[in-house]
């Protein structure tokens, strides 16, 4: 997996002061995007072992609420296979801090449904995440008034609420 960057201290991508990690890779290629760089999946560096122990560190300080995973594209399966390792570490060493997790994909039919299937990763990885924000950006839905996402046809689910009911549940107070 290759990253295109980090960002220690950031207020945009989720409640709270949050660790942001940029993956690199996205078959999506919504029109308008603002991370395009991102698309490749050769951008960026390598994530190693050191770029995880960079995350965890810049998450062990009080101010900080959790870490929010953008692209590129988080749940392209290569990766999930490179940021589950990375999720279960967050939860274990900081389970009072939340992982959101931002993605093209529809969380119901396709993440839920068809990479659950498929990937035996996804649900492993998904269990760990707080908060999903779903669906592909769409630029003639663009509005600048809504927290945390970019158009209006994007979800911010309640992860944990929604595996448990296995009916998408909203996040209502965010």
């Amino acid at each position: 997996m290759r990253y295109a960057s980090i960002k220690k201290c950031d207020v945009a991508n989720g409640t709270g002061v949050r660790v942001s990690l940029f993956v690199s890779g996205c078959h999506h290629h919504c029109k308008g995007c603002f991370n395009s760089d991102a698309w490749d999946f050769n951008f960026g560096e390598t994530f190693t072992e050191e770029t995880e122990e960079k995350i965890m560190q810049a998450l062990d300080k009080g101010y900080i609420q959790g870490l929010s995973l953008l692209g590129g594209e988080p749940l392209e399966y290569v990766n999930q296979k490179g940021l589950l390792p990375l999720v279960k570490k967050v939860k274990e060493r900081f389970p009072d801090k939340t992982i959101w997790c931002y993605t093209g994909y529809k969380f119901d039919d396709e993440v839920m449904g068809d990479m659950f299937e498929k990937w035996p990763e996804t649900k492993e990885l998904v269990s760990n995440f707080d908060i999903v924000v779903d669906g592909k950006y769409d630029e003639d839905l663009r509005d600048l008034n809504l927290r945390f996402k970019g158009s209006s046809n994007q979800r911010i689910i309640d992860v944990q609420k929604t595996l448990a009911t296995n009916e998408i549940v909203l996040a209502e107070d965010i």
